[in-house]
Formats: C-alpha cells, structure tokens, sequence
C-alpha cells in the first residue's frame, strides 16, 4: 500500500492535491468551531449552494474557468448573504428565511439563463470537486484566502467568542455586533468558495462543518474547538485523498464520506456525549 502511495505521489497533480487537502482541511476546521458555535451550519449549507448560481453567472459573462467562477461566486454569495441581512433587518423575517427565499430564486434563476444561453458546459468539476486538477495558482489562491481567515479569526478571537456565546453581554461591553455578524458571513463566503475546489458546492459543506461537530463531541474549549478542527479537518481530508488515491474513487466524496464516518464513531464512542454512554448511564440510573 505505502509503495502505491509512493508511487503516486511523484505526480506533480497529486502533489498539489495533498497540499489543497492538508490547507483547506486546516483552513476549514478552524473555521468550523465558529460555525458550530454560532449555530449557522444550515445557513452555511444554504449559502454553500449559491456557489452553483455564481459559477454560472461568471461563466455566462466571462467564460468557463477558475477566475471567473470564483468572481462569479463571490458576487452572487455576497448579494444574497447581504440580501439576508438587509430582509432581517428591515422586515418580520429572519435570516434563515430571507435564504431560503434568495437562494432558490437565484438557482432557478441560474438555469433558466443557463438554458436560454444555450451554452452547454461542463459543470461536473464544480459541483463535485476537481481537487485531483487544481494548478499551482489554485494552490496560491487558497493559501492567500485562508492566511487572511486564520488571521482574522486569531486577531479577534477573544469579541468573537463573547458575540457568539452571549450576544447581549457582547453588545454591553462595546463589542460591534453587527460588524462581526457581516465579517463572520464574509468569511463564510471565502471559505465556501476555496471549499468548493476540492469538493464542490455539493459536499463542501461536509468539510465546514464536521470537524467542529465532531470536537464538540469530546471537548470543551472553544481554543481547543478551533485549534484542533484544524488538526483534525487536515488530518481526514490528507486521509481521506490518500484512500481515494489508492482506491481511484472520488476524491472529494471520499475525503467528505471520512468525515462522516469519524463523526459517527464520535456519535457513539464519545466518553462524555457518545450514545453508548448514554445508554450506560440510563442503565446504570434505572438499576
């Protein structure tokens, strides 16, 4: 097995491929403990699918490629975030409800000038992930957006925490909530983009969310939440392109499907959480 790893590991394409998967792994673990945190993780689903109507938008205008998808997805990602905002603001509804209006309107919208164009395009790459043939430029542009989220996240660490654990006592001492709110859904929007290179705008919520999940499982501390979702989410997703390497299955739904299936091992074998020891301690209490 370690000789078929070898082996193929002196082609350049998987070269760049374990360093995607070790960056945007670690990248999106840390984040994941905020998502978790802030309890925003259908909102981050949601918003994971409206990549699919900015990489139309952008190939529509521009062409079919790497640049314009990412301007595509980045545009249609903040009008729509920023759209949710303003309803929230301005009206009875709440976040969750003003994206589950614009984000529908804007995939149908997406197909219906997908159809009338008459383009035909191959969208597999970005719906499903093309981690197995990024370029050295992807691999840059994914270093340059999550130096700029870990950084982020590292400097205001400490008003991030009081806004999403209490929003209220952040607000009484002078925390700009409204700031971090739309600085948080920014960086959701960066992170769903450089996800989506390596799984698509289908599974890239996997990577986004698991490794928080699975953390809050067994720990406590939000340092260690972000600090080791990064650990983590770098460790299954290098894992899991290594099984899809060997096994020549997808890269993406292999890397995602790992993910899963640490969590339900988490689910169950959790020495605090896990189902099995809430079944004991009911046992146990009914003795």
């Amino acid at each position: 097995m370690w000789e078929s790893i070898e082996a193929a590991f002196g082609y350049e394409f998987n070269q760049r491929a374990l360093l995607a998967a070790l960056m945007i792994g670690f990248i999106n673990g840390c984040f994941s403990g905020f998502v978790i945190l802030r309890r925003s993780a259908l909102f981050a689903g949601t918003l994971c699918h409206v990549l699919f109507p900015g990489v139309v938008a952008g190939a529509l205008l521009f062409g079919l490629g790497a640049a314009s998808a990412f301007a595509g997805s980045v545009t249609v990602c903040l009008i729509v975030s920023l759209g949710t905002v303003i309803i929230a603001r301005t009206t009875r509804l709440d976040r969750g409800t003003a994206l589950g209006v614009l984000y529908p309107a804007s995939f149908a919208a997406a197909v219906i000038a997908l159809q009338k164009s008459g383009e035909s395009m191959d969208l597999e790459h970005y719906l499903l992930g093309y981690i197995l043939t990024l370029a050295d430029y992807d691999l840059w542009f994914i270093f340059g957006i999550g130096i700029t989220v870990l950084l982020t996240l590292v400097m205001l660490q400490r008003p991030l925490l009081l806004y999403l654990f209490d929003t209220n006592v952040a607000q009484s001492l002078g925390v700009p909530v409204q700031g971090l709110n739309i600085l948080l859904m920014v960086l959701l929007v960066l992170m769903t983009i450089t996800s989506f290179q390596a799984v698509g705008t289908i599974l890239a919520l996997g990577l986004m969310v698991t490794p928080g999940a699975i953390l809050l499982l067994y720990v406590e501390s939000p340092r260690l939440l972000f600090w080791g979702g990064g650990i983590l989410g770098a460790s299954l997703a290098v894992t899991g392109l290594l099984i899809a390497i060997v096994t020549d299955l997808h890269a993406g739904a292999t890397m995602v499907l790992l993910f899963g299936i640490a969590f339900l091992i988490g689910f169950v074998l959790s020495p605090k959480y896990g189902l099995l020891r809430i079944l004991l301690d009911r046992r146990r209490s009914s003795h």
